[in-house]
Order: structure tokens, then C-alpha cells, then sequence
């Protein structure tokens, strides 16, 4: 694709040679002359004026010039669209697997493909254009929409609900039972899971993400909101939409976050909190107690982030404490010892 077409597919302005061939996207190290590059951040300044790339997609042409650029106000948002163009995504023909096993009562929309191995269970409703992946199981009574996809292997349980355009990585288990235990003199006794899962429009959930199913009422994630790999969300959790919740956070049962909330790398939510609209919680953080729209939080327990930062400041600075402190208290006891000699 010549250089000039892409950037007017994607809104950008050429600076240099349009008439460049682009043969597909390469990282900065890897680009030769027919490839289109990216650069986003200062780290990799360096990097991005030695690369071989034939152009560069950039926000800002000032580093570069003499180069030949895609210049775009939002260039991660134009790569996305460029990577879609030259790589668009595998989809599997339509139709049923014969080794996958589909109930009969179950509706499977227009042009539906269902995987090798894939179970459909009892009264299940599957949209236009979805993709059930090899060896998914849905249970009874669940509910998948329109064009969403499923990876091979994701689970989900009976009397759950899929919206429309999701995505949902291998290994992902919707409607587990919610981690419910009565406990009395020692024995841990289960309480029925009896509530289901309803995921929104447009969410994404990375690899084995589990998702519980609420032991009344439902737990819900909403519209937009992206999860990356290895999250645990609890039963009865709710979340707005928009939210970013990154690898290997957890948020516990009853909990509330607003929209668009940021739950960075391991961060934790305990328990019945409410986290407001906007904020974000840091990496390795936990919430335990209610968290302010807009509020940055970081350290355990959470705190306001500027406060952390100055505690952390303080902590590290404590060993040149002890030392003067053990200074001043060898000073102190010559002084008595001199003291004593009088």
C-alpha cells in the first residue's frame, strides 16, 4: 500500500516521499525500506532514528528530519487501525464442527462457527457471526452475542449472559461458583452459588480470567472495559464500563468499581469497597477501604499516591537515621561517662 493511501485511511499527513510502498509493520530493529515503523516514547529515541523503516509512524516529525513519516495526533490509535489493515484477523468459516457437540434446543444465529470439540449445551442462544472456539463449553441457558469470539478452551457456565463483540481469550471461565463459606466451630460449609454472570458489549478478557458467579443477583462487567491475563474477579463484583484492569489483579466479592477505572499490574481490591469513577489504583496496590473518584492510590493499604511516594521517601532514609542516631548516642554516653568522672 503506498504510503499516501494508508495515511489517508487512517486521518494522517505524509511528510516525505507518499509514493513509498509499504509492505506491512515492523518493529523499529526489524524495519527494512518496505516496512512501516512506530515510535511513542522518548526510551526509544535512539532506537527510532537508526531504524531502516521506509517511513515512521510519529506524533511529533521534529527528531526525525529528512525522514519520511505518518504524522498522526493519536499514533497508537492509527497503528491499531493500520495493523487491522495489514493483518486482519482470522475468523473460521461458518458452520458446525462435526465433532462439536451442539443440544437441540439450543439457536445458533446466522453464519455462527463452532470449533472441534465445543459442547452447546441445553436452550443456549448464540448470535449472528460469533466464533465458538475448539473445546468451548457453554452451559444451559447462557446467552453468547453477535460476533463475539471465543478463544479455544473458555468455559462458560449455565444461565450466564455474553454480550456483542467480545472477546474472550483461551482459558477464560465465566460463572465459577463465587468463593461462599459458612463457618462453624471449624467446618467450612459452601453456600450455594445461585446468581450468574452478565458481560457487557465490548469487553475483552485476557487469558484464564475468572469471572464468579454472584451467589444472588448477578455479577456484572460493563461495556468497553478491557481485562488482561490472569484476573480474578469475585462474585457480586460490579464494574463500570471502560475500566482497564491489568494482569493478575484481583478484585474480591461485593465490590464496586465506577467507570473507567485503571487497576494497574497485581493490584487487589478487598472486599465490599467502592472505587470511584476515574481512579486508579498502582501496581502491587490494595484497596481496602473506599477509594475517591479521580483519586491515584498506590502502596498496602492503599494510600493517596503523592503520600506514598513521600513515605517511601522517608523509609529509604532511615538507615542514615540509625546511623546518626547511634552516633548521637555514643556522643551521649561519653558525655555522661565525663560527667560521672566529676
Amino acid at each position: 500500500m503506498r504510503l499516501g493511501d494508508l495515511a489517508a485511511k487512517v486521518g494522517g499527513e505524509v511528510r516525505g516521499d507518499p509514493d513509498v510502498d509499504i509492505a506491512g509493520v515492523k518493529t523499529l530493529e526489524e524495519a527494512g525500506p518496505e516496512h512501516l515503523s512506530f515510535y511513542h516514547n522518548r526510551k526509544y529515541l535512539a532506537a527510532a532514528q537508526r531504524s531502516q523503516a521506509g517511513a515512521l509512524l510519529v506524533r511529533d516529525p521534529s527528531p526525525f528530519p529528512g525522514r519520511t513519516l505518518l504524522v498522526h495526533p493519536e499514533p497508537y490509535a492509527a497503528l491499531a487501525e493500520i495493523l487491522e489493515l495489514f493483518y486482519p484477523p482470522l475468523r473460521p468459516h461458518a458452520g458446525v464442527h462435526p465433532t462439536a457437540v451442539v443440544a437441540a434446543s439450543a439457536q445458533l444465529g446466522a453464519e455462527v462457527a463452532v470449533g472441534p470439540g465445543a459442547v452447546i449445551g441445553e436452550h443456549v442462544t448464540v448470535g449472528d457471526r460469533a466464533v465458538i472456539g475448539a473445546n468451548c463449553v457453554i452451559g444451559d441457558y447462557s446467552r453468547i452475542g453477535a460476533e463475539t469470539v471465543l478463544h479455544p478452551g473458555v468455559v462458560v457456565e449455565h444461565h450466564c449472559e455474553i454480550g456483542a463483540r467480545c472477546i474472550l481469550h483461551a482459558g477464560v471461565v465465566i460463572g465459577s461458583d463465587g468463593f461462599g463459606f459458612a463457618t462453624v466451630g471449624g467446618v467450612h460449609r459452601k453456600v450455594p452459588q445461585v446468581g450468574r454472570v452478565v458481560i457487557e458489549d465490548d469487553v475483552e478478557l485476557g487469558a484464564n480470567v475468572c469471572v464468579d458467579r454472584a451467589t444472588l443477583g448477578e455479577t456484572r462487567i460493563g461495556r468497553g472495559t478491557k481485562v488482561d491475563n490472569l484476573v480474578q474477579i469475585g462474585h457480586n463484583v460490579v464494574i463500570g464500563e471502560g475500566c482497564l484492569l491489568v494482569a493478575q489483579t484481583g478484585i474480591a466479592g461485593s465490590s464496586k468499581l465506577g467507570r473507567g477505572v485503571i487497576l494497574a499490574g497485581q493490584a487487589g481490591v478487598t472486599g465490599h469497597v467502592t472505587v470511584g469513577d476515574g481512579a486508579i489504583i498502582t501496581a502491587k496496590a490494595g484497596a481496602m477501604e473506599d477509594i475517591p473518584a479521580g483519586a491515584m492510590v498506590s502502596g498496602m493499604p492503599a494510600r493517596p499516591h503523592r503520600e506514598w511516594l513521600a513515605a517511601q521517601a522517608r523509609l529509604y532514609r532511615l538507615e542514615k537515621l540509625l546511623e546518626r542516631l547511634s552516633e548521637l548516642e555514643a556522643r551521649l554516653a561519653r558525655l555522661e561517662a565525663k560527667d560521672a568522672g566529676h
